[in-house]
């Protein structure tokens, strides 16, 4: 029977695969294409189960027609949402768009506000999307915890948790704070690269020496290389 990691351990691999990351990804970034704290909340709002490609295709036209949480605020539903439509549950987004941006005018003057605790209070934004618009928009470091990081996390062995905020709160143990928005664009852009869900390409990973998961998917080099994945992702 294998013996028990040390925290010791855990934080010290947890730590090296974060630099093997950082050496295999040293352009990774937000893949949601913005140029300000309003665009990335739309843009991150419109993401969900949807790839940012198709989002990265229906902004253009959405920034160029909206610009302030007051346009967003008072748009026309039908048309807003034919902008959207191709991006899914367009319906809903919709919803809580027009309500985000409402509340934007009614609590914070139009403006996106840049803490955890007033994000999470807006229609549509979770911790997730507050995170992903702190630590990019914000320079505010925060763990994006999405399905990626969830399986990622739980095939490094770090955790057993289904619960995403359970899942930050661990990770954020092992990484150091500073890290934290890097650490979730590097662990994303492996998760759609090389460790996606089905049939991770172990063969070609470089985190192998250092993954208890290591075979589940394909161990032979030319056969996993054929997995790898390149963007842009969902």
């Amino acid at each position: 029977m294998p013996q028990k990691e040390s925290r010791l351990a855990l934080v010290r691999r947890a730590r090296r695969i974060n630099r093997i990351l950082a050496e295999t990804y040293p352009d990774a970034h937000c893949e949601l294409d913005f140029g300000n704290p309003l665009e990335l909340l739309v843009a991150t709002i419109l993401s969900a189960q949807c790839t940012d490609k198709r989002v990265n295709m229906v902004t253009p036209i959405l920034f160029a027609k909206y610009r302030t949480a007051a346009d967003y605020a008072s748009a026309d539903r039908e048309e807003l949402e034919q902008i959207i439509k191709s991006t899914g549950f367009f319906r809903a987004k919709t919803n809580s768009i027009m309500g985000m941006a409402q509340t934007l005018c009614d609590r914070y003057g139009g403006d996106v506000p840049g803490k955890l605790k007033d994000l999470v209070t807006l229609p549509g934004v979770g911790r997730k999307t507050a995170n992903v618009v702190l630590g990019n928009a914000f320079g505010v470091p925060g763990l994006t915890v999405d399905t990626h990081f969830q399986r990622l996390t739980r095939r490094f062995g770090w955790l057993d948790e289904t619960d995403p905020v359970k899942i930050e709160h661990e990770v954020g143990t092992l990484i150091p704070k500073a890290q934290w928005t890097m650490f979730s664009h590097r662990i994303i852009w492996h998760g759609r690269r090389i460790c996606n869900a089905r049939k991770p390409a172990c063969g070609a990973c470089p985190l192998t020496a250092l993954c208890p998961s290591y075979g589940t998917g394909p161990t032979d080099p030319v056969e996993a290389r054929k997995l790898v994945k390149t963007g842009p992702f969902s």
